[in-house]
């Protein structure tokens, strides 16, 4: 698939807009680095049986909910029927899947500490938010064919819910900038101001049909077909409207591995560069208010649009409500994304966490051995 042509962008390479700043990020390398006891003597772990992948100050995750959320969020039985991986790749994708597990354990722990709730109401409208462009009939089908219940999907969706609300709570409602820091910020940005013609700033999630020949994102997914390339696009919107950010789905999932790596952030694409793209991609920035996100199937991929503002030509200052705005959620957006990873690193120090499939895997030298092979289809 094409990639979009990109400028530097003044408003920084991992820009968070508003609507996605107020989501969690669950930082694979806090969870990777909170796998050991808090004394660092696996002597010192408690035993644990075969079902048993992980624990969290003593509160289990069984390999049977792991399996369940990669029914969740990865390909379908049928998919992979017709296009199988390796024991290998499947295990790791459940490891990298576990340790987000991990993360989101620490954080609703964090949310009972706090009395941090989600009422029944909220999860409703979420809930009815994230299927209303999906027909009943698509949605059961759906489920189906991941061996799930719309019961699953509720409670998948409250615990997103709550982790979200925590970090809302201890990292975005923190983060503030003074006047000062954004004329700062200007003048040492004061000739990336002027800008010769009218740009979008863009973030994307490519979704490819082919695997790579290398790893291009943090968790290492990548789609192998047409269907397993929609199936995972069509997880990632439900995951965004469900309040997960942007950024950090684009980090863990994007297939295009220059843009992966700044969280889908393109900077601003001036029109003339739009005008060069594909059409379906032009039309979905061009027509689309800033905040939008659109889905576009191109040859088998799938893009997740993402428009972040709009900008037009001529000199900027801060003066200009929209110039103040965007350098304001830029600098917020770098002091959220520190935060994110200090929040969750202190959480992960006050508690005792132990992976147990990671060790497993370590004592196997890598092999999928009979404990730790897949689950057959529709377990």
């Amino acid at each position: 698939m094409k990639r979009w042509a990109a400028e530097t962008s003044w408003a920084g390479r991992r820009y968070n807009d508003g609507m996605t700043r107020f989501a969690v990020a669950f930082l694979l390398t806090v969870a990777v680095a909170g796998c050991r006891s808090n004394d660092g003597s696996p002597a010192a772990r408690p035993a644990a049986g075969p079902n048993v992948w992980a624990a969290v100050d003593g509160r289990q995750i069984t390999r049977d909910e792991v399996e369940k959320a990669y029914r969740r969020e990865g390909p379908t039985q049928q998919q992979l029927q017709q296009q199988p991986r390796a024991e290998e790749q499947v295990l790791n994708d459940k490891l990298q899947l576990l340790n987000q597990m991990i993360a989101q354990e620490l954080l609703i722990a964090k949310a009972g500490e706090l009395k941090v709730e989600v009422t029944d109401t909220e999860l409703d409208n979420a809930y009815n938010e994230a299927k209303k462009n999906i027909t009943d009939d698509q949605f059961n089908k759906e489920l189906a064919g991941r061996n799930l219940t719309a019961a699953d999907m509720r409670d998948s969706l409250r615990r997103d819910m709550l982790a979200n609300k925590v970090m809302e709570r201890e990292v975005v409602s923190k983060v503030t900038v003074t006047d000062d820091e954004i004329k700062q910020f200007f003048e040492a940005n004061r000739s990336a101001f002027n800008r010769p013609e009218d740009a979008y700033h863009i973030a994307q999630i490519v979704v490819t049909p082919v695997r790579a020949n290398q790893q291009v994102n943090r968790s290492g997914n990548d789609a192998g077909s047409p269907q397993e390339a929609q199936a995972k696009a069509q997880m990632l919107m439900e995951r965004i409207k469900a309040g997960a950010s942007f950024a950090e789905l684009a980090a863990d999932f994007s297939e295009d591995p220059e843009s992966a790596q700044r969280g889908g952030d393109l900077g601003f694409v001036p029109i003339s560069q739009l005008n060069r793209v594909p059409a379906p991609l032009r039309d979905a920035v061009l027509n689309a208010q800033p905040g939008a996100v659109n889905l576009v199937g191109i040859q088998g991929g799938q893009t997740i649009v993402l428009v972040v503002a709009k900008d037009t030509a001529g000199q900027k200052d801060p003066s200009m409500p929209a110039v103040r705005e965007m350098i304001s959620n830029t600098l917020k957006g770098r002091r959220e994304e520190l935060l994110r990873a200090a929040f969750l690193n202190s959480l992960r120090n006050d508690a005792t966490v132990i992976n147990y499939l990671a060790d497993r895997i370590v004592e196997s030298q890598g092999k999928a051995t009979p404990t730790l092979a897949p689950a057959a289809p529709g377990k």
